[in-house]
């Protein structure tokens, strides 16, 4: 490890930057050092400006890559090696806000009723029906599933931002994890993860994995819109909202640092006409498919 690279590690850790962030801009600093086969401390700003003209004019990276990309340079050079003044050469871009494509509470249906395992059929209703993100998912252990009939919740440990936080849990859920818990895990090789990987009973199912199980099955169920098991998450954010759930509600649900970031829900959402506890309980919602045998 370049001293370089440890000083930029220490600072993200001390600022709390989640591993998957240091991750991203570590790997994002690299690949511009190899890119001019040079230190980065080294680099000046015209030579920065032409590397995020080559990522947007030759590569055809998104915007938000290049976003990312120059965050990473401006925490680099601004915020590790001193040079503040610097921070305005290295521009960041407005992303187009595009409204995600979602899927009808039918399309969900049929999702989740294809054949599939039981294990990736739990894994796909926990993504409607919780919220959670992706890497939350894959992280989520068996005692943050708290039953409790005073309680119903799931615990989200360390999720965006290193938060926790919690998210509802409906029996309907309740009812699958359990079928899923005595199916898969009870005599199976012992470990904490809910979702433990298949080759690797002790690490936590990889991403990889669960966005598999969501491409498999929207594939089976004809389903032609675009986006991976995230568009599960919008989901649930917009069938609750038209259920009549509050938008606060919702937001802290999912996690989200500021409501503005929920609040795009609106602009997706048709009003529906339920309201209570009984507009969480998504699964119990859904429109009525053909029953298919489970699969260990």
């Amino acid at each position: 490890m370049t001293p370089l690279r440890e000083r930029m590690i220490n600072a993200m850790v001390l600022r709390g930057f989640a591993e998957r962030t240091r991750w991203t801009y570590l790997t994002a600093i690299k690949q511009m050092a190899q890119f001019y086969d040079c230190s980065p401390e080294l680099l000046s700003d015209e030579q920065i400006q032409g590397y995020l003209l080559h990522l947007i004019q030759v590569r055809r990276r998104s915007r938000s890559t290049i976003n990312i990309t120059s965050s990473a340079i401006r925490f680099l050079m601004c915020d590790v090696l001193g040079g503040a003044e610097r921070r305005v050469k290295i521009p960041l871009d407005r992303c187009p806000q595009q409204l995600p494509e979602l899927l009808s509470r039918t399309a969900v249906a049929a999702l989740l009723n294809v054949p599939m395992s039981v294990k990736a059929r739990t894994f796909l209703m926990t993504a409607y029906a919780s919220g959670l993100r992706l890497n939350e998912l894959c992280h989520l252990r068996g005692c943050d599933i708290d039953s409790a009939p005073d309680r119903m919740c799931i615990r989200v440990v360390n999720g965006k931002g290193g938060k926790d936080r919690y998210s509802i849990l409906m029996p309907d859920l309740l009812d699958q994890l359990r079928l899923y818990w005595h199916t898969c895990r009870v005599g199976a090789k012992a470990s904490d993860w809910l979702f433990p990987g298949r080759r690797h009973p002790f690490q936590p199912l990889d991403c990889g994995s669960g966005q598999y199980y969501y491409y498999t099955a929207r594939t089976a169920a004809g389903i032609t819109k675009v986006g991976g098991i995230h568009v599960l998450r919008h989901c649930f954010a917009t069938h609750l909202l038209e259920s009549g759930v509050d938008l606060n509600s919702i937001s802290t649900m999912m996690g989200h640092a500021h409501l503005n970031t929920t609040s795009r829900y609106l602009s997706m959402a048709r009003p529906g006409n339920h309201a209570g506890n009984a507009a969480m309980a998504l699964l119990s919602q859904l429109p009525p498919i053909s029953p298919v045998q489970p699969s260990s």
